[in-house]
């Protein structure tokens, strides 16, 4: 992922931003849980990517990765409309609390703008209903150039998208952040239809990491930039969600990404030992030592 890459990270501040206002206000109207639901994963399971995740002799990525984690981002949807039968596949060869986080298609986002695009958005939804109880939030990601000024698209977009099917929306271009009013009247719009405002901290853009929620649930892409200062910023993330979790959070999504994606696990693992030990949670930590020695694969821990 080179969204947001820099060159210096070392420069970067990568403090997280107070937390804002209208986010407590959203999570005041939840009662807190005993325990949130968190869903922990990378964007993508393939071999090439994840370079030395996979024991020798594994024959089927998906299988091991979702006995690893408990979600996937999936990206591959961003590029392919897959057909309903894959994701009956895919469906049947993971773990019956594993899901999937789809990206809907390029066509939509990106080709067409969200205009005219009724019929391909229900082929997307279509297929990844096949993934039946085990579809977590569809995630619409714009492009960079897509601004404010289209801000009555994105509105009927949003307004024509089926009620109570989970969406999450990442805008990208820097004037909805810039500007306090259109910020405002993007954010409210989201709160309004229950969908989710995408965070993503990387070191590049700091403007997206802007803390501010719009329902019940935390949909984090997180990109390290492959320096030692990813693990803190991961540290400090565990501190934020603390306090989210304490005013009401119950859905936490966090997704991990590397500039070189063969570290994503590595992070990974980092993060859902500290979340276990900080919210009494039983996440499987991926590759654990046991399965190392027994299939000689180099340690993550």
């Amino acid at each position: 992922m080179k969204f947001g890459k820099v060159d210096n990270p070392e420069e970067i501040d990568f403090t997280l931003p107070e937390t804002h206002s209208k986010t407590l206000e959203v999570l005041s109207k939840y009662k807190k849980k005993e325990k949130p639901n968190f869903f922990v994963g990378c964007a993508k399971w393939n071999r090439a990517d994840l370079k030395g995740f996979y024991p020798r002799g594994t024959k089927d990525e998906l299988e091991y990765y979702s006995k690893q984690f408990n979600s996937i981002e999936l990206n591959a949807t961003f590029y392919r409309n897959f057909p309903a039968q894959q994701f009956e596949k895919w469906r049947g060869k993971t773990p019956d609390n594993f899901k999937f986080f789809p990206k809907l298609g390029q066509e939509i986002s990106h080709w067409k703008r969200l205009n005219g695009v009724e019929a391909v958005v229900n082929s997307y939804i279509d297929n990844f209903s096949n993934l039946e109880e085990k579809l977590g939030t569809i995630f619409l990601q714009l492009h960079a150039n897509f601004g404010p000024k289209n801000f009555e698209v994105l509105k009927n977009f949003i307004e024509s998208w089926p009620k109570g099917l989970p969406l999450a929306v990442e805008v990208r271009h820097k004037d909805w952040f810039a500007d306090t009013s259109i910020f405002n009247d993007f954010t409210q719009l989201l709160e309004e239809h229950n969908i989710a405002n995408v965070l993503v901290d990387t070191a590049g853009r700091r403007d997206m990491v802007h803390n501010r929620l719009t329902n019940n649930e935390a949909f984090i892409r997180y990109v390290g930039a492959n320096h030692a200062s990813d693990y803190n910023r991961l540290d400090d993330w565990v501190v934020k969600l603390k306090e989210w979790i304490d005013a009401g959070l119950q859905n936490i999504h966090f997704f991990i990404h590397q500039n070189l994606e063969k570290e994503s696990p590595l992070l990974a693992t980092h993060f859902i030992k500290n979340v276990n030990a900080e919210f009494g949670l039983d996440l499987k930590i991926p590759n654990q030592k046991d399965d190392l020695e027994t299939n000689g694969q180099m340690s993550l821990l």
